[in-house]
């Protein structure tokens, strides 16, 4: 009598994820891992969270080098964001940061997870902070938590942004009551960048 098992892959999502790859994805990846660059482009999910989260830990298993990531982001799901600026400050290498695009709410808090002198951008970046926001439903006593809670991570996040540019929460309150744009040079000035990058050669 024979023992018949079945190996049932770990996770289904990342089978499914590997199909979908062409062979020319799959080399930009390798090249990317090699010059230990990691891209974090488009709406901040969990799904993103945890590909960034385990590139970077990833990077961070083989050796203690340098890390770039680039962010191009309009925002998304705080929390998600909140797992990507934990693991940048949690690994071992040091990483820098190159905003393109745009660099929006939660996208902005991966921005300020590094010091501001590894903060870069390109000449066309824009930024934007605000509050955080949601839509709250079900019964009375629900609504008053989830306010409680929105409330909770506005306070968190202006102080995340109060220390990573140096300005008074005051003035990160006042600020992030309504959208807050600014481009390179008001970012440098408010304390959000560190330089502006016209090439490679700049990030050094």
């Amino acid at each position: 009598m024979t023992n018949k098992t079945t190996d049932v892959p770990s996770r289904l999502d990342d089978e499914e994820e590997e199909k979908t790859k062409t062979p020319s994805s799959i080399q930009v990846d390798k090249h990317l891992f090699d010059a230990r660059t990691v891209l974090i482009t488009g709406p901040i999910t969990q799904e993103l969270a945890r590909d960034v989260s385990a590139r970077l830990m990833a990077l961070a298993q083989v050796s203690h080098d340098p890390i770039t990531v680039i962010v191009s982001s309009p925002g998304g799901h705080v929390e998600s964001g909140d797992m990507i600026h934990d693991t940048i400050k949690f690994i071992a290498p040091e990483v820098r940061i190159l905003g393109m695009g745009w660099v929006a709410s939660a996208g902005a808090l991966i921005y300020v997870s590094v010091p501001k002198e590894r903060r870069y951008c390109t000449p066309n970046t824009r930024f934007l902070l605000h509050q955080p926001s949601g839509g709250a439903g079900g019964q009375a006593s629900d609504i008053e938590i989830q306010a409680r809670e929105i409330l909770k991570m506005r306070d968190r996040l202006n102080k995340i942004f109060a220390d990573a540019t140096g300005q008074p929460m005051e003035r990160i309150e006042k600020d992030t009551d309504r959208d807050y744009w600014m481009g390179p040079d008001e970012a440098i000035a408010y304390g959000l960048v560190g330089k502006v990058a016209v090439s490679v050669s700049d990030l050094d």
